[in-house]
């Protein structure tokens, strides 16, 4: 998702949603990529610890810490295939709404799988609170679960002797 004119970039980012680039943003974001992959290149064969710094709007320099690099490199990596991209802090406890965001299903979608102990929760008070690593979890599972399905559907189609026009 994109930033709109309703919801800026650094809510989006903050509120844990997906965010990719913009078409426009693309090339710029293919020679970032190529710029960090030469310098991962070069640190890889000199075996020496670099020094990055990132230069800010007003001309200051602040040293830049190989794993934030390392970060910075994953993402441009991600962006400049044309994904979209969450950063989610490790531990990190959701809200039901944050956490359904996340499986892009409906806050009270999730609330049933809640209720039916499909993926754990702890109260505060009223308010659910999810841990990110439980969410993450779900979807993996949902995901293997769902690939498992198709195979089987086109499988089955397969034998069945569907689909003969694409054959």
């Amino acid at each position: 998702m994109v930033a709109s004119p309703t919801i800026p970039l650094e809510v989006l980012i903050r509120r844990m949603m997906p965010v990719s680039a913009t078409p426009d943003q693309r090339k710029d974001i293919d020679a970032l990529l190529k710029a960090l992959e030469g310098k991962a290149h070069k640190r890889n064969i000199k075996r020496t610890r670099p020094h990055y710094r990132l230069l800010g709007p007003q001309g200051e320099s602040v040293p830049l810490p190989d794993t934030v690099f390392i970060v910075l490199e994953r993402v441009a990596e991600v962006l400049a295939r044309g994904d979209a991209i969450s950063i989610v802090p490790v531990g990190k406890e959701l809200t039901t709404q944050q956490a359904a965001d996340l499986l892009t299903i409906s806050r009270q979608y999730l609330v049933r799988l809640l209720n039916a102990g499909l993926i754990p929760c702890a109260r505060t008070g009223k308010h659910r609170r999810l841990r990110i690593e439980d969410v993450l979890e779900y979807k993996r599972k949902r995901d293997r679960e769902r690939k498992a399905t198709l195979s089987e559907l086109t499988r089955l189609s397969e034998d069945s002797g569907g689909y003969d026009e694409l054959k």
